[in-house]
């Protein structure tokens, strides 16, 4: 089951037949095995990565540190749902360490992010600081590489 969805996550797009063979299991194993983790919301749906860079090289990626103050038992939840209904949250994780949470978000420019924390997630109830952090390259996200590997140098040693 464990090698089936890290197939998946890897790569979507791969056939039944392609996973079967690849996980060492029958194409019907596969099918069932699919339906029952979609059943159970184990897989949640498929999606591509896209290299935004190439298409859209303005837009800005930012990670967002946030410290709360929760007002109940369930206060990181609650804070966390009214933050993530915006648009602009592509993710968002309750970490331990400094920061209690981390919201990834992307805009057009700066000044959009920029609106975003000072207009929508500052003044939310229970926020009580942020710090932004754009993202100046990526370099490798969901195990995929955004380089294109370049071809070895070989070197010769003449005597």
């Amino acid at each position: 089951m464990k090698k089936l969805l890290t197939l998946l996550e890897r790569d979507c797009t791969l056939s039944r037949d392609q996973l079967a063979a690849a996980a060492g299991m029958s194409r019907e194993q596969v099918d069932a095995a699919i339906e029952q983790m979609e059943k159970e919301k184990i897989i949640r749906g498929y999606q591509a990565l896209v290299d935004w860079d190439q298409v859209q090289p303005e837009a800005v990626t930012a990670l967002i540190q946030v410290n709360v103050t929760p007002q109940s038992i369930d206060g990181y939840d609650r804070i966390a749902e009214r933050i993530y209904q915006y648009e602009e949250v592509e993710s968002m994780y309750l970490m331990s360490g400094t920061y209690d949470m981390t919201v990834l978000i992307s805009g057009r420019t700066l000044r959009e992010v920029a609106e975003f924390v000072g207009n929508r997630l500052a003044p939310i109830e229970g926020v009580t600081g942020t710090s932004t952090h754009f993202i100046l390259k990526r370099y490798k996200e969901q195990h995929l590489t955004f380089r294109k590997k370049q071809e070895k140098e070989e070197r010769f040693v003449l005597e």
